[in-house]
């Protein structure tokens, strides 16, 4: 991809996320009244590989609005978030300061983060919904990789590609588990609200769970875990239906695919 398609997708997303975010900050899906009130955000699985984040210094990448980055921090740890959405981050801050929690958030393309941020972390932390918006994995586990401190511990949950190959609707394979060209598509409303009288442009990439592996190995991170999920903790995908508290399936899937999957890495030391 020349760099002038590089600014192309990152202008397109972020015009996506700036226009998510203004809906997603009031919807029922990321009910902020009791995140406010002391909700944690985070989900078993990463919490489960996190395991005590006291005093540790965590960098967020793809944070959106923040709602995991204050619950880190709510959590103990020291917590810097990064988006490429400049509402999403005039949101996080605001967040922040609501709830009284001491949470850094930098407005940054993941790729340009170098530019703005020269120090390294303990964790970095990364979930739900990211890779998908990166077209160079090489270069994402570069950036990982940069601002992990060696034997630093890297947390990954995200869905599964399989999911990615269906259409909108998860009725027919639309896509290759190998798709190597950009996914253009016109998005009505959004996943936290599907009426939201929003239209936008996306443009993401389909990444295979071997592409994700390999990428991090070659940036020295070793692979302590890596687990497939037959669920999803978020209704957001289609036809989802909760099964238990908190997991949801796609109905006529049950639990024949992998909807999550998760990682998590050492660096060398």
């Amino acid at each position: 991809m020349s760099s002038n398609q590089d600014e192309d997708y990152r202008a397109v997303n972020r015009n996506s996320w700036n226009q998510r975010t203004a809906v997603h900050i009031d919807s029922e899906f990321y009910d902020n009244k009791s995140f406010i009130a002391g909700r944690n955000s985070l989900k078993n699985i990463e919490l489960k590989l996190l395991g005590n984040v006291e005093g540790k210094r965590i960098l967020h990448l793809q944070c959106h609005f923040g709602q995991d980055s204050i619950s880190l921090a709510r959590l103990g740890a020291e917590v810097t978030g990064v988006d490429l959405s400049d509402k999403a981050i005039i949101e996080a801050r605001a967040l922040a300061k609501t709830v009284g929690v001491d949470c850094r958030f930098i407005c940054s393309d993941l790729f340009e983060l170098p530019d703005q941020l020269n120090e390294t972390f303990d964790v970095v932390f990364t979930t739900y919904g990211t890779i998908a918006w990166l077209p160079d994995l090489d270069k994402w586990a570069s950036i990982v990789s940069r601002f992990l401190k060696p034997g630093g511990q890297f947390v990954f949950v995200e869905f599964h590609p399989v999911v990615w190959m269906f259409d909108d609707d998860l009725k027919e394979v639309a896509y290759s588990y190998f798709q190597a060209d950009p996914i253009v598509e016109i998005e009505a409303g959004t996943y936290a609200n599907k009426e939201a009288n929003i239209n936008q442009k996306c443009i993401t990439w389909n990444h295979g769970i071997g592409e994700v592996v390999t990428a991090l190995l070659k940036q020295n991170i070793q692979i302590k875990s890596l687990e497939e999920f037959d669920y999803a903790n978020y209704p957001a995908l289609a036809n989802a239906e909760e099964f238990e508290p908190g997991k949801y399936r796609v109905k006529h899937f049950g639990n024949k695919i992998p909807l999550l999957y998760a990682i998590e890495g050492q660096k060398a030391v």
